[in-house]
């Protein structure tokens, strides 16, 4: 597809099955990829940490968009397997602008809170640059390592103290402002020496990969596989439990989430929006990050946008009694949803095999980082993945270096497919005779989704990266502008920069172009005058006053 012709396209309906299609345009102001971006925020996140809204290059909205509808077809298709099929026909809809507000969930929830953030909102961030040319992304969990690697090359300590709050709050705030002097260190380091540091210290480094590379290692994996798993049983759905509605077509499946973050949890939050009963295992004393600030009415705003509505049992799985009551629990569930790191599971005996052994009927789900389809794979990281991966190079135009997103891109797009995939895996064992299925799921399957058609034009030899200037928004004298990527040409050519915005916008529908104002301050989205009725739906507030984008899906 040539770049000026990209633009969000309808899917396919399933023929003799439910519909699943985008949702019909609104006439304004999201037409199409780069106007979705702009409209619902993705524009303004991603562009945090460069001081100016920037598109990204690769389709983020219609390939969420693209999940989402398979989800609802899903969803139906299962409703009817259960026994609801008074309710499986119909039309399931969504749209590119409702799957842009559900990326852009957490950072607008923050903006709804009763406190400010925790780390500062600046430009700045990763990747890093050694002296040979490398760029890389850092890695670490740990304050201590981040410390150990840094005098490993002797940084300053003033900088490295600095330094840590913006990095470790970067997932939260899709920008890192540390000092200048860390970039500086880098720079003075050979990347033989900074592998080295990362070594000794316990952190981890990743060079970003060119999508070349990506294309010419690319094994073709699809992004998620089911396995069934050991012999026929009564699914837990037939047990009496409560049958399909319309709008809820999950009403009667219980899910059982051990996510921690943001990957697992968003895939289990998705599933209670159809209708699932999900309830959360978490460890004595509660989920830590129900206090990460910033709070709507005590509690976390990013926490809620992704955990509102769930059921909690606290337990400690590292214990055996707590490892005993997940298994009672498992005994009554319909899916078990994790995303532990690797080994972790079998570790503590709750893999796969142990848990169909107390349920055979039961859908055992594991979002992980990589799925075991690389060998030399770092911490399997949102920002760790898109480096490994090129999606760095993707999303960026070829006049910038390539950059991994700072908004996380993979921990969404993995949670949207990870919930696909479990909805596959119901439907699977409801036609299979109530047989346990493991459904598999990767942030590394969720970057292979998002750059597909780069690899493609890679692996065909042509040039994979966006042209320069591409999603590039117009500066106005009182905001910016983003054209469709149709009209980008010609609207470059005028200059706007004196302009307010919306005199700006006149000029250039005046010359059959068009455009839509770029949404600077997502607070304006539920209480400015960019109100989002127009866009995908409109935002509401939970009990506890966070703001609350509009479910994906519709269902008619």
């Amino acid at each position: 597809m040539h770049w000026a012709d990209a633009r969000t396209a309808p899917s396919r309906d399933a023929v003799g099955a439910p519909q699943a299609t985008p949702h019909p345009r609104e006439a304004h102001p999201t037409p199409d990829e780069a106007t979705v971006q702009a409209a619902t925020g993705i524009m303004s996140v991603h562009g945090r940490r460069d001081d100016g809204p920037r598109g990204l290059g690769a389709d983020y909205a219609a390939t969420a968009a693209g999940v989402l509808a398979v989800q609802g077809l899903l969803a139906r298709l299962l409703a009817q397997a259960r026994g609801g099929n008074a309710h499986a026909a119909g039309r399931v809809t969504t749209s590119a602008a409702r799957a842009g507000l559900l990326a852009v969930s957490q950072y607008l929830a923050a903006t709804g809170a009763d406190e400010d953030e925790a780390a500062r909102i600046a430009p700045g961030g990763p990747p890093f640059t050694s002296a040979d040319g490398t760029r890389f992304e850092l890695e670490t969990l740990d304050p201590g390592a981040w410390a150990a690697f840094w005098r490993a090359l002797d940084a300053p300590g003033e900088a490295i103290r600095a330094g840590w709050r913006p990095f470790q709050f970067r997932y939260a705030t899709a920008c890192a402002p540390f000092p200048e002097a860390l970039h500086a260190t880098a720079r003075a380091h050979a990347w033989a020496r900074v592998r080295q540091a990362a070594a000794t210290s316990g952190a981890e480094v990743c060079a970003l990969r060119t999508l070349q590379e990506r294309a010419a290692e690319h094994d073709g994996a699809a992004p998620w596989s089911l396995a069934r798993l050991g012999p026929a049983a009564a699914a837990p759905g037939r047990r009496g439990h409560a049958l399909p509605t319309p709008d809820l077509p999950l009403t009667g499946i219980t899910v059982l989430e051990a996510g921690r973050r943001i990957q697992a949890p968003l895939a289990a939050h998705l599933l209670r929006l159809l209708g699932a009963d999900v309830v959360r295992i978490e460890p004595p004393g509660g989920d830590p990050l129900r206090g990460m600030p910033p709070a709507c009415g005590g509690v976390s705003a990013r926490w809620l946008a992704l955990n509102r509505g769930k059921r909690a049992v606290e337990a400690d799985i590292k214990s055996p009694s707590g490892r005993r009551r997940l298994r009672e629990l498992v005994a009554d569930a319909d899916v078990f949803l994790h995303n532990w790191a690797p080994g972790k599971a079998a570790q503590l005996g709750l893999d796969a095999a142990d848990l169909t052994a107390v349920n055979p009927g039961l859908v055992y789900a594991y979002t992980s980082g990589w799925g075991d389809r690389l060998d030399d794979a770092p911490m399997g990281t949102d920002f760790m993945v898109q480096a490994r991966t090129a999606v760095g190079a993707a999303v960026r135009p070829a006049d910038e270096p390539p950059a991994p997103s700072l908004m996380t891109l993979l921990d969404v797009l993995g949670g949207l497919l990870g919930a696909e995939a479990v909805l596959a895996g119901l439907l699977l064992r409801e036609r299979n005779g109530g047989r346990g299925v493991r459904v598999d799921s990767s942030l590394l399957g969720a970057a292979d989704t998002l750059t597909a058609p780069a690899l493609r034009r890679a692996a065909h030899g042509d040039d994979p990266r966006p042209p320069a200037g591409f999603r590039r928004p117009l500066r106005t004298a009182d905001g910016w502008l983003a054209p469709t990527d149709t009209c980008a040409a010609a609207a470059s050519a005028y200059d706007l920069s004196t302009l307010p915005t919306t005199e700006a916008l006149d000029l250039l529908r005046s010359h059959g172009l068009t455009a839509t104002p770029v949404t600077t301050d997502l607070a304006a989205l539920h209480t400015g005058a960019r109100r989002t009725g127009s866009i995908g739906g409109s935002i509401g507030r939970d009990t506890h006053g966070a703001p609350v984008v509009p479910d994906p899906w519709a269902f008619s």
